[in-house]
């Protein structure tokens, strides 16, 4: 394998992992904030104001909550990656190169710029993921309307 590939699935690993500390430190952040707004608001307000106001900052700690055990789900999931690992089927912690885009499987982080280059890290359970997980370089999908010849898989 060339080993400069395999450095930009290691340095693609390093940014889905930065991504998904980042949202979780926001995430346990907002709730803290969330709960020190609600402790100072019950020394403030009265009535009915006091409770609608209450309700609303309870469903931001419970959406919160919500999306902080999503995010420690795809950290769990970034975990069981060895980007060392190699495989010629696309599978969790492959690199693809395609004709028509890069992606790494992983966890969906979006848009990612490594050097000049653009990948793209999805889910194996998105629906790019879930085409692209088990084929080989050489294979061809179509996917919304678009061929992907898939060049490489690392």
């Amino acid at each position: 394998m060339n080993c400069q590939k395999q450095v930009i699935k290691n340095e693609l690993y390093q940014k889905c992992a930065e991504f998904v500390t980042e949202r979780i430190a926001s995430l346990e952040q907002a709730i803290t904030s969330a709960h020190e707004a609600a402790a100072n608001d019950t020394k403030s307000s009265a009535g009915d104001k006091y409770e609608t106001t209450r309700e609303m900052m309870q469903q931001d700690i419970s959406r919160n909550q919500a999306q902080l055990f999503e995010a420690k789900k795809l950290k769990h999931a970034l975990d069981s990656i060895n980007p060392d690992l190699m495989s010629k089927e696309v599978r969790n912690g492959s690199l693809v190169l395609t004709s028509n885009g890069n992606f790494y499987i992983s966890v969906s982080a979006g848009q990612l710029k490594v050097g000049t280059s653009i990948y793209f890290a999805v889910s194996p359970v998105s629906p790019i993921g879930k085409v692209l997980v088990g084929l080989s370089a050489g294979d061809k999908i179509t996917f919304n309307g678009k061929e992907f010849l898939i060049q490489e898989v690392i």
